[in-house]
């Protein structure tokens, strides 16, 4: 028989990643507040639910992939929420970027009533929710995510175990302050470069062979020296992560002085109207602060 995964969140990350699921041979029965994309999911060969109570009806193991703790929370104990219809033995895999301390609460009230939890936040972007290759941290019982890899490797190819609840939250945080402190170094240097007059594609091949090599240099720099910031990870929901960075900064009391320079630059953007830009166009706030090029 078909195992049947109920999937809560289609959006730019949830939607390819559930697609994934359907393509390895599990059946997904979904839930998304916007219909197009639950359509989407429907035309792929996936099922529509009309709430989450109804997922959690029919589905014993259900992902979530939705943008902030509010909507979790709203998710499980909302009127028609999974709460009213998950069951003991249930489990819940929640790839949702939010607070480790939000984690853990919801942790122990689920365990209350026999369900489970995976705090399991992704990383990779959405090329690697479309080709399956995120990168996924797990915070919960290590024999749990043993039990349920397979589901795990549908959606990525590398799963790391991080400890107990809100572990995967707290390496995902981590994740978080070193993609935007690489991304704000990359438009530092690419603004540098430009009003220099140098050349930007020299500039980035020269230093892409060296110390200075990363992801974001490889992966972003070209497309943001051509002025194209489309969303591969949305500079709100950058900005989202960075909170929750500095918020578990504070709890645990860990400095972060660079993290909090990269939350200012990106809560710029969002005052700016750039929210729904991708995070490399945080290079657009720099180059409003060092103003026109001298000609």
């Amino acid at each position: 028989m078909t195992k049947l995964i109920g999937f809560i969140g289609l959006g730019i990350m949830g939607l390819p990643m559930a697609k994934n699921l359907l393509t390895a041979g599990y059946s997904v029965l979904g839930y998304n507040r916007s219909s197009p994309r639950l359509e989407d999911l429907v035309r792929s060969g996936g099922m529509a639910a009309n709430t989450p109570k109804e997922v959690a009806e029919k589905a014993q193991i259900i992902i979530m992939c939705l943008p902030n703790s509010n909507s979790v929370s709203e998710v499980l104990f909302q009127n028609q929420g999974l709460m009213e219809g998950l069951q003991d033995g249930s489990i819940l895999i929640d790839c949702s970027t939010i607070s480790p301390t939000v984690t853990v609460d919801i942790a122990q009230k689920l365990m209350e009533s026999g369900i489970s939890l995976l705090d399991a936040p992704i990383s990779g972007g959405e090329e690697g929710a479309i080709n399956g290759t995120l990168s996924i941290m797990v915070g919960g019982d290590i024999v749990l995510l043993d039990q349920h890899m397979d589901i795990f490797q549908a959606m990525g190819t590398t799963i790391t175990y991080c400890g107990q609840n809100g572990a995967g939250q707290i390496a995902k945080a981590c994740n978080q302050i070193v993609v935007a402190s690489q991304m704000v170094g990359v438009s530092e240097a690419l603004l540098l470069a430009k009003k220099s007059g140098a050349d930007l594609e020299s500039v980035v091949s020269a230093i892409s062979q060296g110390a200075a090599s990363c992801w974001t240099l490889t992966n972003r720099a070209p497309d943001m020296i051509k002025g194209d910031f489309s969303p591969g990870f949305f500079a709100e929901y950058q900005y989202k992560d960075l909170c929750i960075a500095v918020d578990s900064g504070r709890e645990f009391g860990s400095p972060m002085p660079q993290t909090m320079v990269a939350h200012e630059l990106y809560k710029s953007m969002i005052q700016n109207g750039m929210g729904r830009d991708g995070n490399s166009g945080v290079l657009k706030i720099l180059e409003l602060l060092a103003g026109p090029l001298e000609k």
